[in-house]
């Protein structure tokens, strides 16, 4: 059976951005000898935390699937349920997330957020504002498969107003390609005359402009408008909107910007402050291991003075933090 084909729906396809993650594909692979080592450290009184962890963050999410297709073969027992069954916590939580395939995992994420009891919006906005049309396209996909409802369709029973609108036009995973010099002015002026200079805000202009324009094309508009208004359109867009649309267009902005940079702040956000949001933490380091790592760090290390190592290693201990300090894969 050839896992990889058959998850290639669920599974992206990772070109110049595989190269900055921190965690990569192990050169020396053999799915039925890690499949081994993991069932060995499961059985018997107690279990081998230490061996779990060391390797299952040091394969790369592909890898991982065929570790759990070699163990069902081998011992025709669910990968998963029994990582579980002997884990506990917050490094059961994320051992767990490491198994799904990257694009299944955005698609739990959203349901989880939509679903549950309120709507978890920073996970809508966070995944929504930070994905790739492609990606986004994808998650949807395995999304409808998984869940056999539409994410649009959750999304709009789930919010409202402004917000929700934006939300459905990322979902679509369809923005502009390339960049139209001839609108890049014209979108400024018309961001200026919809917040800046009137009274009250033209919040629709806003969401079709930042909701449908490619990342290259924004980074340009941003520029245009930085000189138009004498400041930043995130200045702007705090003094114009509240609430999860504010949240949303500032991480629109942020993501078109730089998502390495977004993700640094975010994951920032997510130890300082009273105590630490392991969920988004999590979600974050498992994210983006395998994306930009590198990057998060490196933006990390500029902005805030230590090192993501560091701070990990101040905000959280023992197994879980060992796994979430193979992912960071190193201190700067």
């Amino acid at each position: 059976m050839n896992t990889a084909t058959e998850l290639h729906i669920l599974l992206p396809v990772p070109t110049q951005m595989a190269t900055r993650g921190s965690v990569k594909p192990f050169v020396n692979f053999n799915a039925k000898h890690d499949a081994e080592v993991l069932r060995k450290a499961m059985k018997g009184i107690g279990t081998d935390e230490d061996a779990v962890l060391m390797l299952l963050a040091a394969r790369s999410n592909a890898q991982r699937q065929e570790i759990k297709a070699a163990y069902k073969k081998a011992f025709g027992k669910d990968l998963v349920k029994d990582l579980r069954s002997e884990l506990g916590g917050k490094l059961e939580d994320l051992i767990v997330a490491l198994m799904y395939p990257s694009i299944l995992y955005d698609a739990h994420e959203l349901h989880k957020a939509i679903k549950g009891v309120g709507t978890e919006d920073e996970v809508l906005i966070e995944i929504l504002a930070s994905r790739t049309c492609d990606e986004i396209k994808d998650i949807a996909k395995a999304y409808k498969k998984e869940y056999g409802s539409k994410l649009e369709k959750d999304i709009m029973g789930d919010t409202s107003g402004h917000y929700q609108r934006l939300l459905v036009i990322l979902a679509q995973g369809n923005k502009e390609e390339g960049v139209d010099e001839s609108r890049v002015e014209k979108d400024a002026k018309e961001l200026f005359a919809a917040g800046e200079e009137k009274f009250g805000t033209d919040e629709d202009k806003f969401i079709n402009i930042l909701g449908n324009r490619s990342t290259e094309h924004l980074r340009k508009v941003f520029d245009a408008y930085k000189k138009i208004a004498g400041c930043d359109i995130e200045e702007s867009i705090k003094d114009e909107c509240t609430g999860n649309l504010e949240a949303l267009l500032l991480a629109v902005v942020k993501c078109a910007k730089s998502v390495p940079a977004y993700f640094a702040e975010f994951v920032r956000e997510s130890m300082r402050r009273a105590g630490t949001d392991d969920e988004t933490l999590i979600r974050i380091m498992v994210s983006r291991s395998e994306r930009d790592m590198l990057d998060v760090r490196a933006f990390y290390k500029k902005k805030y003075g230590e090192s993501l190592y560091s701070t990990i290693q101040e905000d959280t201990e023992g197994d879980y933090q060992k796994a979430l300090l193979y992912l960071c894969g190193g201190n700067d």
